[in-house]
C-alpha cells in the first residue's frame, strides 16, 4: 500500500501534463477551466491533434473511480466545444483514450486525443 502511495506521489510530482496544468512547463494551451486543461500535441498525428488533461492527476481510465464519473463526462463535453472552437466539428473528429504501454499511453496521466483536420478514416493512429 505505502509503495502504492509513493509511486503515485512520484508519478505526480514528474508527470509533464501536472506540469503543464500548473504552469510550470509550457504548452500551446487551447482550452482550461477549473476541471481541465487542453493544448496541443507536440508530436501531432493529424493536422488538429490536441490533448485534453483532467486537471488533477489520475494515471489512466484503469484508475477513475464512480466518483469520476462527472470529470469524465466534462473531459468529453470540453472535447466537443473545443472541436468546434478548432473548426473541426463538421467535418468530423476523433477521440481516442489509449491505457496502458501496450495501447500506447506514453504519458501515465489520463489524456484525451482529439484529431481531425484531415480524412482520418484509413488511419489507424
Amino acid at each position: 500500500m505505502a509503495g502504492t502511495v509513493l509511486r503515485a506521489y512520484y508519478n505526480m510530482v514528474d508527470c509533464i501534463f501536472c506540469k503543464i496544468v500548473d504552469g510550470t512547463s509550457k504548452a500551446e494551451g487551447v482550452f482550461r477551466d477549473e476541471q481541465v486543461t487542453a493544448f496541443h500535441d507536440i508530436h501531432p498525428a493529424a493536422p488538429k491533434h490536441i490533448l485534453v488533461v483532467p486537471n488533477r492527476h489520475i494515471p489512466s481510465m484503469n484508475e477513475i473511480t464512480p466518483g469520476d464519473e462527472a470529470l469524465i463526462g466534462h473531459l468529453f463535453s470540453a472535447a466537443r466545444q473545443i472541436a468546434e472552437e478548432q473548426g473541426i466539428a463538421g467535418e468530423g473528429y476523433r477521440l481516442v483514450i489509449n491505457t496502458g504501454t501496450y495501447a500506447g499511453q506514453v504519458v501515465p496521466h489520463l489524456h484525451l486525443h482529439i484529431l481531425g483536420g484531415a480524412d482520418l478514416r484509413h488511419r489507424t493512429r
